[in-house]
């Protein structure tokens, strides 16, 4: 395929950082001074690099018909520069976001989120011990101070936000997707909330539930395994935080999604809404096909929003907003510090996923989180996506304080309450 090949030499001339290609009969193509070299094994694997589908680029890549060779980091350098239009975002056709919607109906329903949150949350609790911190704290952490390890982030990030909602020793305390137990059991141990965590997952239920016996906690920390619209309190929540959650709850069952946060949480109370977003407004998103790549292999179902339209239904549904707060980069090194703990592992993880599951699908599931947590590190740095934590009131118009007579909440609409 002599024009192929001609059309790959052009894309590696044109582009701002070195790339190599090896190609199936073993010549190598690009400049000597490449840090990466991608090896093809079939030659209709050089399509999607040609047409910067990164997307499909990276189906390759899960299959292993095409291979990396040299750093995730420098890959990213590349795949910088290969997204079209240079990372402009792109508003899609009206029609597309017609499809979008209809999309989110259908892929939302009860069975089909418990299924999607399983394939991701129950590959494997070992696989992901590998690269999280010791909590398996899996979501944006805090660099309070620039020196801090991960595991000290993490620690700093469930920190805040017990601070945030201004936790108090014996109140009722709901963490909407519960994880690993991070914010659940920190939230517990050191503000004595009498607290409750839900999640789909049967792993992370499992660890949970025994991480709660081991440590004599039953009188007052739970976790229960159910959807989010399934839980019936016997009297509402006096603060609530749902962290890593709303990325997993589609644009169809968004105000659903709100409406529940009001009705599990007392009038007065609190609530903490940590999640991605997207950084374009009406479904702008960045070309080459990384979202489609995330939804094909990482997260089935997820949807991203503009936080102007989180805001907007978190209203609408009777909760006021009255403090946001932009992690974006704070998530970016975060991804990055699991991407290069998963990089110096590898072979151990192979070994790991292949305890659960047949090698070959081991092998795929390795190469797809290589390129997941490189590449959403790359895109929080570049402002393709971003992270808010968003603080929420569920006014009383009984609450009043003397200096404050329409807080409506024991929110005291001053920041330096969280620092001190």
């Amino acid at each position: 395929m002599p024009a192929l090949e001609a059309l790959i030499e052009r894309k590696l001339q044109q582009l701002s950082v070195p790339l190599a290609v090896r190609l199936p009969s073993g010549q190598r193509l690009g400049p000597p001074d490449a840090r990466v070299t991608i090896s093809f094994k079939d030659m209709t694997a050089l399509a999607p690099l040609a047409s910067a589908r990164l997307d499909r680029l990276g189906d390759e890549i899960v299959r292993g018909r095409a291979r990396i060779e040299g750093s995730m980091r420098d890959l990213m350098r590349i795949v910088a520069a290969l997204v079209p239009g240079g990372g402009q975002l792109i508003q899609p056709k009206p029609w597309r976001r017609l499809f979008y919607h209809i999309s989110s109906v259908v892929h939302h329903s009860r069975d089909r989120d418990a299924r999607q949150i399983r394939a991701h949350y129950d590959v494997s609790d070992e696989f992901y011990a590998l690269w999280l911190d010791p909590r398996r704290v899996y979501s944006c952490a805090y660099f309070a101070d620039p020196q801090m390890t991960l595991a000290k982030a993490q620690e700093a990030k469930l920190d805040l936000i017990c601070r945030k909602l201004d936790l108090r020793p014996g109140e009722r305390f709901v963490d909407i997707g519960a994880g690993w137990g991070g914010l659940l059991l920190h939230a517990a141990r050191h503000y004595d909330v009498d607290a409750t965590g839900i999640t789909l997952s049967q792993n992370q239920f499992d660890h949970v539930s025994q991480t709660i016996a081991d440590e004599g906690l039953g009188d007052r920390v739970r976790v229960l395994l159910c959807d989010y619209r399934d839980l019936v309190p016997d009297k509402p929540f006096d603060k609530l935080a749902s962290v890593g959650m709303f990325e997993h709850v589609g644009r169809a069952k968004m105000a659903t999604y709100c409406e529940t946060l009001r009705h599990l949480l007392r009038p007065g109370g609190l609530a903490l809404n940590h999640g991605i977003a997207a950084s374009g407004v009406d479904d702008a998103m960045v070309g080459g096909g990384l979202g489609a790549f995330i939804e094909k292999y990482i997260f089935p179902g997820g949807e991203l929003i503009h936080v102007s339209q989180a805001i907007r239904s978190m209203s609408q549904a009777g909760l006021e907003m009255v403090d946001t707060e932009n992690l974006r980069p704070h998530y970016a090194r975060t991804l990055w510090a699991w991407s290069d703990a998963l990089e110096a592992q590898l072979p151990e993880a192979q070994r790991v996923l292949a305890r659960s599951m047949p090698p070959e699908r081991a092998a795929e599931i390795l190469q797809a989180y290589r390129l997941y947590l490189a590449g959403c590190a790359l895109a929080f740095e570049q402002g393709w996506v971003a992270l808010y934590q968003i603080l929420l009131i569920h006014p009383n118009p009984a609450i009043a304080t003397p200096d404050l007579p329409g807080a409506q909440s024991a929110y005291p609409f001053r920041r330096d309450y969280i620092y001190r």
